[in-house]
């Protein structure tokens, strides 16, 4: 997977403005799921043929704390640990402040990744010539743009891709074998879970650095499974970190779910379903990556009734929903009791993903179906679909509806052929994309 960008900079300047201008490339594609909380702060871009992701690191800063400076620091340091690449935005309708200074001065001090300066808010031609004074800060020529308008944006796009690590995207030492990634908030029980497939008998696998930096892969050859376990490298523990675990251990997961076909998060049983379990769950969701739930340290929960494994599976569902249709394994990495099945459960999720139903069964199964209960007609047109076909591909399973108006099939009704999918092929843990195209 491609080059992680960062988006630094003091409250206002149009950072999020500039995310949703970088972001907004995909979003025909990216389901842009509402209820999670700081969803905005993480997307994937695309410029000629390149792809990356963004991260708007105010977004993960909280600014409940009036101690607006330290703020700002930690977004900085959370951008160079983290990123490949860091924007630094200005506005150039208030020009130079305190905290532009500020930051500079740590960016300064950046040596390994590169920092591209972007004086933001130059609307008309005129208001770009006030750019000048951020040469003040040391950090070379300014990017002058409009993130609102765009002006500007295809040449700094350019230049930002030209500046990625070629490196990063070359992945041919890995063979063809599935990658599972475990993820899940920091204690859920990941080192303990990954401890205990691999173990004491590390001679069993062999660990090849991920050529991203930070994602290391583990093969696993035993019991007859072959895989590779996509590990990030442990959450560094440094003085500064430990406020900000939450945030690091979030990107973290970005570059690990992005590394990886089948994600198996880990959910603590003993504290529930929580914010940042939300988080990773859609960044999963967005990547179009398999999914297996592991309830963790089920071994602890007081009084079990007997039903309640079940209330605790809709519980996590009801979460989660509308995408429901996943695999929930409960385990306890201590007694290592059900491991394996949530290993085997993602190789059957992986298997899943690769499923291809031949076009005549679908038209013999949809036709029939969509002519008993057609689209909502919209201002009197009624919408006729007369075709469909799986497209053939290493994404996630895409379907595509042949319409004749097909801007009037709206998302009720494509998830109700996401469903009917679903109940007659299995394709649990898997996400389904389907598009309505013009015939």
């Amino acid at each position: 997977m491609g080059n992680i960008v960062a988006i630094v900079g003091r409250p206002n300047v149009g950072k999020s403005t500039l995310f949703n201008r970088l972001t907004k490339t995909r979003q025909a594609i990216v389901n842009v799921e509402s209820g999670t909380t700081r969803d905005r702060q993480y997307g994937l871009s695309e410029w000629n043929g390149k792809e990356f992701s963004v991260i708007d690191t105010g977004g993960w800063v909280d600014k409940s704390g009036d101690i607006f400076e330290q703020e700002i620091k930690k977004q900085v340091n959370i951008a160079i640990e983290e990123s490949d690449i860091i924007l630094f935005v200005v506005d150039v309708v208030t020009g130079l402040t305190d905290h532009d200074m500020a930051v500079a001065k740590i960016l300064r001090g950046e040596k390994k990744r590169p920092v591209m300066l972007i004086a933001n808010k130059a609307d008309t031609n005129m208001m770009g010539y006030n750019a000048a004074e951020f040469y003040a800060l040391g950090l070379g020529d300014p990017i002058v743009l409009s993130a609102i308008n765009g002006s500007g944006t295809g040449d700094f796009m350019d230049l930002l891709v030209s500046k990625f690590n070629p490196d990063i995207d070359k992945d041919e030492v890995l063979e063809e074998i599935p990658r599972f990634a475990v993820v899940g908030r920091p204690n859920a029980g990941k080192s303990s879970i990954i401890n205990a497939f691999v173990g004491e008998e590390r001679t069993i696998v062999t660990e090849i650095a991920g050529t991203t930096r930070d994602s290391i892969y583990s093969r696993y050859t035993k019991f007859g499974f072959d895989f590779y376990l996509v590990d990030t490298a442990g959450i560094r523990k440094k003085g500064k970190v430990n406020e900000d675990l939450e945030y690091y251990s979030v990107i973290r997961s970005i570059r690990a779910i992005e590394n990886a076909d089948v994600c198996i998060l880990m959910v603590d049983a003993t504290r529930g379903i929580e914010s940042q379990d939300m988080n990773i769950f859609s960044l999963i969701q967005k990547n179009r990556k398999g999914l297996v739930v592991c309830v963790n340290k089920w071994d602890l929960v007081e009084n079990k009734e007997s039903n309640s494994i079940k209330v605790f599976e809709e519980a996590i569902r009801d979460r989660f929903a509308p995408f429901v249709d996943f695999p929930i394994v409960f385990t306890s990495a201590l007694t290592k009791q059900r491991i394996f099945k949530a290993i085997e459960t993602a190789k059957e999720v992986y298997e899943r993903r690769s499923f291809h139903i031949s076009t005549n069964q679908l038209n013999e199964f949809f036709l029939p179906l969509i002519e008993n209960y057609p689209p909502p007609a919209t201002k009197g047109k009624y919408v006729k679909i007369k075709y469909v076909t799986q497209l053939q591909g290493p994404m996630a399973p895409t379907f595509i509806f042949f319409a004749n108006l097909p801007q009037y099939v709206k998302d009720p009704y494509k998830r109700f052929l996401e469903n009917k999918l679903r109940s007659t092929w299995d394709f649990t843990g898997t996400p389904i994309q389907i598009f309505i195209r013009q015939k």
